[in-house]
């Protein structure tokens, strides 16, 4: 061994003890994209024999990807890449991961700081990259003759996972300045120090205090008309229960998109955005709340936002243990610092209230379950007559969904179109998830592909043609996936921008908003190897569905292709169903 690869050992054991150090505190993924400057870390997690590692070349979708997996297991993920531009084609997926709070190590290496600004080949300022879309940034020592180089090493790694592990959970950066040469002998054996310092992080439990859960008590029993809105979350069974006994004793009204993962509870109101993009200004006084208690992350429904700013509430509760508190209807008055769960399970009533007071509440919950109910009649009546319709699609493919599985929706008209159609209380065991944290279409396609890589139940994603193209290196990688079934809404451009005021109307639309294109699916999954269906006739939709369900072992893309005006126009009638049943 030459003296400048015993050199080479002796420098990098602090860095190959960060692998060791990762799977002692529970991280088991890696997504490693090539590059030589991030080199002995790529060595030092590629041969950890608890760590499982998956190459993947475009960092965009590498970065989406490590977000599918944290996402699936609730795990921080190493996402790892060379220094230059690889860092930055992370954003995306940094900035989803932060607004979803979704745990991911990101691991960046970087040139000596003596060469940044130099002209050197792969070199940016890469210091603090992300900003404020990461919970913090940190910066490896580039120098580790002084012991106390690799204390600094260990602290800011446990510091770091600890962190992405903390409420609100989410993405966390590390820098590493790395010097050469990086690469050991091809003999060169790794090992790694089997008791790296692991400093724990424990989280105090939370619980509401007396005196204020008294306070909040008889707030509760002041206030007749009480409505839940349920942001995004992952299905929580425990949280769903505690919800459902606190809304039945309190009568109070539960409001989910289909992203809220609420839809197991038979009285959850779904169809909020359709109705109240039509009932009058009666219907919408008579559902204004008194109390309104949030929780969960980010909302679909435009109508619902609107409703609430324009019709506020006495007073809006939201309850979150830690972070920030977004205000997004604008009536916010308490922030209860307590997990969802703990809140509602405290607050069950030890008596009932008088019959007169629940009466009263009783009615709220009626008035909210009678729109609801109207518009499933309409709807009903819409999709009485089938038709090779991108909405009547997605409504065959949600009723035909297997009882556990994955359902991913990409960003634009396709999360709108499954949250029009909503889940039934019997597919509980149908878990929903979509990028709604920036609500991008750039990574919904790699973000599938994560979690059906770590996933032991089918994973469906619907998509359309464009985020669908955009994301199209989401296949690029050797790692098969079986289990993943994607629907293709292919109307050949972004047709929301027919739909919402502004563009629609002018005479750069085509080109410049709704962006035409011509591809299909069928020459993709020629290139990778998948399973091609096309539904081009209603009449084949059960044939093609039966196929589409068969887990054969190979991927699975069904397109449809669908002409813009028609689609729009299909869409235009549905709603105009809705409303129908307002001007009867």
């Amino acid at each position: 061994m030459s003296a400048n690869q015993n050199k080479y050992m002796a420098n990098y054991q602090p860095i190959y003890d960060i692998a060791e150090l990762c799977s002692q505190k529970g991280v088991s993924n890696a997504i490693l994209c090539p590059g030589s400057r991030c080199a002995p870390l790529t060595i030092a997690f590629s041969r950890h024999e608890n760590i499982t590692t998956r190459s993947v070349s475009d960092e965009r979708s590498a970065g989406f990807i490590a977000l599918g997996i944290a996402h699936q297991t609730r795990v921080p993920v190493v996402l790892l890449c060379t220094s230059g531009s690889a860092a930055y084609n992370f954003a995306p997926s940094v900035a989803e991961a932060f607004y979803q709070q979704i745990p991911i190590l990101v691991i960046t290496a970087d040139r000596p700081k003596e060469w940044i600004d130099q002209l050197d080949g792969q070199t940016i300022n890469q210091t603090g990259i992300y900003g404020s879309h990461c919970k913090k940034s940190f910066e490896l020592p580039q120098e580790y003759e002084h012991l106390d180089a690799h204390w600094h090493i260990n602290r800011i790694v446990n510091e770091a996972i600890n962190l992405a592990n903390e409420f609100p959970q989410g993405p966390v950066h590390i820098n590493a300045p790395f010097r050469e040469p990086l690469y050991p002998s091809s003999s060169e054996a790794i090992t790694f120090s089997k008791s790296p310092r692991i400093i724990e992080s424990l989280d105090a439990s939370k619980k509401i205090a007396d005196k204020e859960l008294e306070e909040v008590k008889n707030d509760i029993a002041s206030l007749r008309k009480i409505l839940i809105v349920v942001g995004q979350d992952d299905f929580n069974e425990s949280l769903v229960k505690a919800v459902d006994k606190f809304a039945k004793q309190h009568h109070a009204v539960i409001v989910g998109d289909i992203i809220s993962n609420f839809h197991s509870l038979s009285q959850t109101i779904r169809h909020a955005d359709s109705f109240l993009a039509h009932c009058g200004e009666s219907v919408k006084q008579s559902l204004q709340p008194e109390l309104l208690i949030t929780f969960g992350k980010s909302v679909i429904s435009k109508n619902l936002k609107l409703f609430i700013r324009q019709h506020r509430p006495q007073q809006h509760w939201h309850i979150q243990t830690n972070g920030p508190v977004a205000d997004t209807f604008q009536t916010l008055t308490k922030v209860i610092r307590v997990s969802p769960k703990h809140f509602f399970s405290r607050l069950v009533p030890e008596s009932s209230a008088s019959d007169f007071e629940t009466q009263k509440k009783a009615n709220f919950v009626s008035l909210w379950e009678a729109e609801d109910h109207r518009t499933e009649r309409s709807a009903g009546n819409f999709f009485a007559s089938p038709a090779l319709t991108e909405l009547g699609l997605v409504r065959e493919l949600i009723k035909a969904l297997p009882q556990r599985c994955n359902l991913h929706l990409a960003n634009s008209m396709t999360v709108r179109y499954a949250n029009f159609i909503g889940l039934e209380a019997g597919k509980k065991g149908i878990h929903v998830f979509a990028n709604r944290g920036t609500s991008g279409i750039d990574g919904c396609t790699s973000t599938a592909v994560g979690h059906a890589l770590t996933s032991d139940v089918p994973n469906f994603l619907i998509t359309g043609d464009m985020a669908f193209f955009y994301d199209r290196n989401a296949f690029w990688n050797n790692y098969p996936i079986p289990n993943l079934r994607v629907v293709v809404l292919n109307n050949h451009g972004g047709i929301i921008f027919s739909m919402i005021d502004g563009p629609g109307n002018l005479p750069e639309r085509k080109e410049y908003f709704v962006t035409e294109q011509k591809l299909t699916a069928k020459n993709l999954c020629e290139e990778f190897g998948f399973t091609y269906l096309k539904l081009d006739s209603i009449k084949k939709l059960k044939n093609i569905m039966n196929d589409f369900m068969d887990f054969d072992g190979k991927t699975k893309i069904l397109e449809v292709e669908s002409d813009q005006d028609l689609t729009i126009e299909q869409f235009v009638k549905f709603k105009q169903e809705i409303k129908k049943g307002y001007e009867a």
